[in-house]
């Protein structure tokens, strides 16, 4: 075998190899995303906060607005509502999340996405699912503590519990004097 040929036939093995590895991985990305259909603790959620809905549910209960929060390489977490008492007592409870999350849409109207839950105790779980570390100093001013959103009303590309989402915008909120 001369050396064209040889060169020739390991081009041809390094394309088949390519190919085969393609293929595997649009496949396992595929399943990936069958994986990330419906959630159980995301089903479990939805049904212990839909009260949320309507955002006057949430301030009867003690939650009041911060600024609208955009992620540095775009999504966004949308306008927290926050329930003090709740950040200040530390306990993990499925339908009192410390936070209640919402989307600021084009009409003026809010739209529930997710909630988060927030403990300076842990390493923190809810369900099995484990929560996310921010250390001190941190952009919230606050001590160390424990997160976890859960994206239950709309669909995160990036997971179910990641911190932001591309598919959120504060693009509609409104500014602090309006």
């Amino acid at each position: 075998m001369d050396m064209k040929s040889n060169f020739r036939n390991r081009l041809v093995m390094t394309g088949a190899m390519l190919a085969v590895c393609a293929t595997f991985a649009q496949a396992h990305q595929e399943a990936a995303g069958a994986a990330s259909g419906p959630n159980p603790l995301a089903e479990k959620v939805q049904a212990a906060n839909s009260r949320f809905l309507d955002v006057k549910a949430a301030t009867a209960e003690g939650y009041a607005p911060i600024p609208c929060a955009s992620g540095i390489t775009g999504g966004a977490m949308g306008i927290h509502y926050v329930n003090g008492q709740y950040l200040k007592d530390d306990k993990i409870d499925i339908a009192r999340p410390e936070a209640v999350m919402y989307e600021p849409m084009a009409d003026g109207t809010l739209k529930l996405v997710a909630v988060e839950y927030i403990t300076s105790k842990g390493p923190a779980s809810l369900d099995g699912q484990l929560f996310n570390f921010n250390s001190a100093p941190n952009r919230y001013g606050l001590g160390e503590f424990y997160e976890l959103h859960v994206w239950a009303w709309k669909g995160n590309p990036t997971g179910t519990f990641a911190d932001m989402n591309p598919k959120v915008s504060c693009e509609h909120a409104m500014a602090p004097s309006q």
